[in-house]
């Protein structure tokens, strides 16, 4: 059997599928590497297990709403009890003039985005080419392999400034970035993953006024972000325009088993994505709604965010730093980028003699799972770059003994990398 030119590229491999195979045999126990520093899955969080605990015991007690929850389809969009509680929630939060019009469910922040850059790029009704355009790279591993059209994705390498001994931090090169007419919308995570960098509002801001010049949409991806989860460790301000769209989505907040995402969005974009849901996958399920719906209808989605789970995320972001304080030999030219969001720590080994996908295999022997950073900087196309080659992403959110044995050993192999 043939597979087509598009059923070969959504087949033939990936980042993100091996870092999903490698994260599913760590955890399952079949796996080489136990100590699993590599994988996005949030961490276990015993106050939010009990919330989850709660809500389905409420669930199961109730035989009209388990049987709204398991039987009944509903509509593309979404539940429309959940869709006007979100919509109230962001106009309460940040005064974003938004309704249930606005919002679309989708299977998860991943399909979000294969629908979100499809719908934008490719080969337009003229037959010109569109473009999606990430304004500061690296950028999440799970959009690599999600074009349906070959060259759809361009990126721009990141201003880098020295921000202390062995810190760094990425920023938007403005005078690099200047969308031609082939590109057909931007997009940034905020807080990037995998960095744990935090696009400062002025940015933030700047992107936006592009974006409008334009005339194309900015999509922004709040997958650790405002309103929830909430996982942001510097000062960041959500932005509303007519030419933003929004992903959120449930998976950090503790249930990425339920696959659900939000998109918030212009009316008609939207509507595309709700179409978009209805042509691929007829429904959305409703197991993460019927959970998450009440907690966002009473703002409890927002306290639990903040007073929970972005305090546990901080405390094991410092324990892993004070770990590699200790573990990192400290005359070796190594840098972290600073820790503004997310779960993951961005390692830059400047000058080092082995690529990352060199360590990561050594790693990997040793019992410790990271991901090479060549991954995040899909789209660009100096291949050159030696910067692309030296980054490794460590996630903080295994147990706090977990990541100090690994990051133990991932000092010990930074020792030798030079």
């Amino acid at each position: 059997m043939k597979f087509s030119a598009l059923g070969q590229n959504l087949s033939g491999g990936s980042g993100i599928e091996s870092l999903m195979d490698d994260l599913g045999k760590a955890l399952s126990g079949v796996g080489p590497a136990p100590l699993m520093l590599g994988g996005g899955n949030p961490a276990h969080i015993p106050e939010m297990e009990a919330v989850w605990k709660s809500r389905m015991e409420q669930i199961t007690a109730d035989p009209a709403v388990l049987r709204r929850t398991l039987s009944i389809y509903d509509p593309p969009r979404g539940n429309a009890g959940v869709l006007k509680a979100l919509a109230d929630l962001l106009r309460k939060e940040f005064g974003w003039p938004v309704g249930p019009e606005n919002i679309a469910v989708t299977p998860g922040g991943q399909t979000a985005f294969y629908f979100l850059f499809n719908l934008f790029g490719g080969r337009r009704a003229d037959g010109t080419p569109g473009r999606i355009l990430f304004p500061l790279m690296p950028e999440y591993i799970g959009y690599a392999n999600q074009a349906l059209e070959p060259g759809m994705f361009t990126g721009v390498q990141p201003g880098i400034s020295h921000t202390g001994p062995h810190r760094f931090k990425y920023h938007v090169d403005f005078k690099n970035l200047s969308p031609g007419s082939d590109v057909a919308a931007m997009c940034v995570s905020r807080p990037t993953n995998p960095s744990g960098n935090l696009i400062s509002d002025a940015e933030l801001r700047h992107l936006a006024d592009i974006a409008a010049q334009r005339d194309i949409p900015l999509i922004i991806d709040n997958a650790y972000g405002w309103p929830f989860p909430g996982i942001v460790f510097g000062e960041a301000k959500p932005l509303w325009t007519g030419q933003t769209v929004h992903v959120m989505s449930l998976s950090k907040f503790g249930l990425p088993g339920t696959r659900t995402a939000f998109v918030v969005a212009p009316p008609e974009v939207a509507a595309a994505v709700s179409s978009m849901m209805a042509v691929t996958g007829l429904a959305n399920g409703n197991f993460g709604q019927a959970i998450a719906g009440p907690l966002i209808a009473s703002g409890e989605i927002v306290r639990l965010s903040r007073e929970i789970i972005r305090p546990f995320y901080l405390r094991k972001r410092d324990a892993a730093l004070e770990a590699i304080a200790e573990f990192f030999p400290a005359d070796a030219p190594y840098a972290l980028h600073e820790s503004e969001g997310a779960l993951f720590l961005w390692l830059w080994l400047d000058g080092a003699k082995k690529t990352s996908r060199e360590l990561y295999e050594i790693l990997k022997k040793r019992g410790v799972l990271i991901v090479p950073g060549d991954y995040f900087f899909f789209g660009l196309p100096d291949e050159g770059w030696r910067h692309r080659r030296e980054c490794l992403r460590i996630s903080f959110a295994m147990s706090d003994a977990d990541v100090r044995a690994g990051l133990k050993i991932i000092g010990e192999e930074v020792a030798r990398a030079f």
